[in-house]
């Protein structure tokens, strides 16, 4: 089956472009998988052109609807996750037997986890902080320059990320997708990407969570928050990740889940037993 062809200009574009806009839809069931799905509509399309043939009609069908699985995974790097999907659908359009369409959905799942702890911990915990620290501090002597620096430091480093990251994930789709499913290279990539974005977590998890104990014993010679220090640092901010973890894998919708942080929080502040 052909696939239309455009220009690679065009393509890279098609994900830059629509890649700020994936959060546009968000939603608490699937979260972006709309605004992926519109990302890789063009591409679908282009894959699929003439919708009198009934098989055709069928796979445009299918890839669809493989599109609006859940997916979550920052914006930025949402570009190259995209990219390669649309290689991948694209070999796939070509030749049914190339391609497992299942495998796209697994790449998706593989990548927009590792993605989403670098990518957050780059932009939201990093350029931001930099981008408004210098902002406010020169709008505090009085200076324009201010929020045209907090915007440029911030506009800057995303666009380079998301226009590369296109054009690597398309481009890098189509040369080493035979390599990576025939080899172990794919096992080596999601497990390095495992283990980068297992560290990026790590780190948002004590950074970003800073919930500690005030309690105290023996007429306050034994702090807690210190004794649990000794033992590991931000304990506490681990235990209660890994609580929500595990009601995440026991099938708990979001909406009980902000019920269970918000209700929890206020009780247990209540009590004296976190702050």
């Amino acid at each position: 089956m052909s696939v239309k062809e455009v220009s690679l200009t065009k393509k890279i574009s098609q994900f830059f472009w629509r890649s700020w806009a994936i959060q546009d839809s968000w939603n608490y069931e699937r979260q972006m998988n709309m605004g992926f799905l519109y990302g890789i509509a063009p591409t679908i399309d282009r894959c699929y052109p003439d919708e009198s043939d009934p098989k055709q009609l069928e796979l445009k069908k299918e890839a669809y609807k493989r599109h609006m699985a859940f997916y979550n995974c920052t914006p930025q790097t949402s570009a190259f996750v995209l990219g390669l999907a649309a290689s991948m659908e694209e070999e796939y359009a070509k030749d049914q037997t190339s391609v497992n369409p299942d495998a796209i959905n697994a790449m998706k799942t593989s990548l927009m986890g590792p993605l989403s702890g670098i990518g957050d911990s780059f932009f939201q915990g990093t350029i931001r902080v930099i981008a408004f620290g210098l902002g406010v501090a020169l709008a505090q002597q009085g200076s324009i320059l201010g929020p045209i620096v907090a915007m440029l430091i911030s506009i800057i480093p995303s666009v380079f990320v998301t226009w590369f990251g296109a054009k690597l994930g398309y481009q890098g789709g189509h040369q080493y997708l035979k390599k990576l499913q025939d080899g172990k290279t794919m096992e080596r990539v999601m497990y390095i990407c495992g283990v980068v974005g297992l560290m990026a977590v790590g780190s948002m998890i004590a950074s970003l969570i800073g919930t500690t104990t005030p309690l105290v014993f023996a007429d306050g010679t034994l702090v807690l928050q210190t004794v649990l220090d000794s033992v590991m640092p931000k304990m506490i901010p681990l235990i209660l990740t890994g609580c929500m973890y595990t009601l995440i894998k026991r099938g708990i919708k979001t909406e009980w889940l902000l019920v269970v942080a918000i209700v929890g929080g206020i009780v247990l502040s209540a009590l004296g037993i976190l702050a």
